[in-house]
């Protein structure tokens, strides 16, 4: 698989193809990277992202995490010295799931988004944004939760993050594309380059197949859970026989997340994925990419309880270093 397939794969969106297409002419030592407000404990909407972090360093790239703890710190997280504690854990945890330590740089934001080269950029960018453009990039809050001005800063920072890292590719989940576009159109009224950006996909929560899968809302997987906690969640999963979106009785879509995390989960990271089943029944089934898995379980060929077991056993996998090692911060 060449540069330009590594960087791709998997991505929902490309901003812009022609941008990409030219950083992989010779990704080597290029700078990407993706913010996380510190949580403590992964769960696969980061793996997601971690994936394609995975891809871009074997591509020959450099990955830079900046651990959020100032953006936390405007959330109302804590203070930043528990934030920061936070964090550690996360980064302990991203090392075990596979990043490649030597091409893995970890940032905190509050090493540089205090200093006063910063804070004079920001304040003109906030000179620069009008409150509807700036309310429009930032993240979605809860319903009941009033607006504060620290949730209109909070894109205007993650604008000027892409700068001050020194980086040549933004990578996040598809929710961070109005962040990604406000840099676009804001960093050359600074006299700051654009960077091209990747957004991987928004999965469906586990059990409704609808919506995102969440660990605020919903059921997701995460380090934290057991072999057993695993194999539960995805046997409850929503599995229907197809991988076509299919309504519910109000109308609204609902996508298969067992095949959802085959696609963005499983066969990223194994060469090879074998659904074990007695002789009676057919005997084991072996797929080398996620395509044949699908049309099988759309034809009936694979019985979605075999796709659930088989699914529960390879992410019990991917996710058992990062539970060790929460065990080993934990004792």
């Amino acid at each position: 698989m060449d540069a330009y397939e590594l960087l791709t794969r998997n991505a929902e969106e490309v901003v812009t193809d022609e941008e990409v297409r030219d950083l992989t002419e010779d990704p080597e030592g290029k700078r990407a990277y993706v913010g996380y407000e510190p949580s403590g404990v992964l769960h696969l909407g980061h793996l997601l992202t971690a994936n394609k972090l995975i891809d871009l360093q074997e591509a020959g790239m450099e990955v830079v995490i900046l651990l959020a703890d100032a953006h936390a710190y405007l959330n109302e997280k804590g203070s930043l010295e528990e934030i920061q504690a936070t964090a550690e854990r996360m980064k302990a945890q991203f090392l075990a799931y596979g990043l490649d330590e030597e091409r893995t740089e970890f940032v905190y934001g509050s090493t540089f988004q205090f200093d006063e080269e910063y804070t004079r950029d920001l304040h003109t960018l906030e000179q620069a944004t009008t409150m509807n453009r700036a309310q429009r990039a930032m993240a979605e809050i809860q319903g009941d939760e009033t607006v504060k001005v620290s949730h209109l800063v909070y894109p205007l920072m993650q604008t000027l993050d892409i700068e001050y890292l020194d980086l040549d590719l933004a990578v996040g989940g598809l929710d961070q594309r109005k962040v990604h576009m406000l840099a676009r159109e804001k960093l050359p009224e600074l006299d700051y380059e654009v960077r091209p950006a990747i957004h991987t996909p928004i999965l469906a929560d586990l059990t409704t197949g609808e919506g995102k899968m969440s660990s605020s809302e919903g059921t997701t997987i995460s380090m934290e859970d057991s072999t057993a906690d695993v194999e539960e969640k995805v046997n409850s999963a929503y599995c229907p026989p197809t991988r076509d979106p299919e309504p519910d009785d109000e109308g609204n879509e609902r996508e298969n997340p067992v095949l959802e995390l085959f696609e963005y989960h499983v066969f990223p990271r194994f060469e090879e994925v074998v659904v074990e089943r007695p002789e009676e029944y057919g005997g084991d089934l072996t797929y080398e990419d996620y395509e044949p898995l699908a049309a099988d379980l759309e034809s009936g060929e694979l019985h979605p309880a075999d796709a659930k077991g088989t699914l529960a056993t390879y992410l019990d996998e991917l996710i058992a270093p990062g539970r060790e090692k929460l065990r080993e911060l934990r004792d």
